[in-house]
């Protein structure tokens, strides 16, 4: 689907570039359609590779977009809106990336016309495999969600959640990119203990973790179906599990993904 209007970015760090380089990449967007803002002029020159217009001061990009992404950091979300209090209109639709960051907070600084919608992405939608929560603010209508689902659907999945379901969201899937990397890099030294060389490894360990996410995306069963099903009686991955279940993994992983989402809520403030 090839999304209509300008989208401006305010900020182009990872998660940023991630989502509009998906977007351009998957030839949803166009260059000419979207702007940034960004102080950095290494980010700027990597959106200008792809064709993406620059806008010098903030207000510019407001006053330029059709819908605009808030992709800074939570921790300075109150210093970035700063330059458009005062303006004279803003974009109808804003959407913020931004862990923690509430829907009431950013109507009490942009005000209460603008239809706000919150968004918790994650990084793999920079090669169309994101995983995305969606939560509308209390005046947007179908074209808002549309317009939100259009742009998170197109480089990977998205869900529609209610607000209060997005700190969940941003320790679950927010975050969960890394978990499974911290996973891959134990795997691969792991491995390694045990005489592979590393790029073997990492290279089977790569595509392990590419091939069980498909096939629990595509298979329509529960992971705990799938693991029973490779699990055989007295059999290798019986030995691993156990030792999984004997140091507490699970508890481990409830541990870091409530670590996570409580630091999503102490970033809303």
């Amino acid at each position: 689907m090839q999304l209509e209007g300008i989208i401006g970015f305010l900020g182009y760090g990872n998660m940023g570039a991630a989502i509009l380089e998906g977007l351009v990449e998957a030839g949803h967007l166009t260059g000419k359609h979207a702007l940034i803002h960004d102080p950095s002029e290494a980010r700027q020159r990597a959106a200008e590779v792809i064709g993406v217009g620059i806008a010098e001061r903030a207000a510019d990009l407001a006053a330029r977009c059709d819908t605009l992404v808030l992709a800074v950091k939570p921790q300075i979300m109150d210093e970035a809106l700063q330059p458009f209090n005062g303006l004279p209109a803003l974009p109808r639709r804003v959407i913020s990336i931004a862990a923690g960051i509430s829907i009431a907070f950013l109507r009490e600084r942009l005000g209460k016309d603008v239809h706000l919608i919150r968004v918790m992405p994650n990084t793999p939608a920079l090669v169309g495999a994101g995983a995305a929560g969606i939560a509308l603010g209390p005046n947007c209508d179908e074209t808002d969600a549309a317009v939100a689902r259009a742009m998170f659907e197109s480089v990977g999945v998205a869900v529609m959640v209610k607000e209060k379901d997005i700190d969940a969201v941003t320790a679950l899937s927010g975050s969960g990119p890394a978990y499974f990397f911290r996973m891959v890099e134990c795997l691969v030294k792991a491995a390694v203990a045990e005489g592979l060389d590393a790029s073997t490894a990492n290279r089977l360990a790569a595509q392990t973790l590419l091939g069980a996410g498909k096939l629990l995306q595509s298979s329509g069963e529960s992971a705990a179906v799938l693991r029973e099903r490779v699990t055989s009686k007295g059999g290798t991955t019986e030995a691993a599990l156990r030792s999984f279940d004997q140091d507490g993994l699970e508890a481990m992983v409830r541990a870091a993904v409530s670590a996570a989402a409580e630091r999503s809520r102490e970033l809303g403030g």
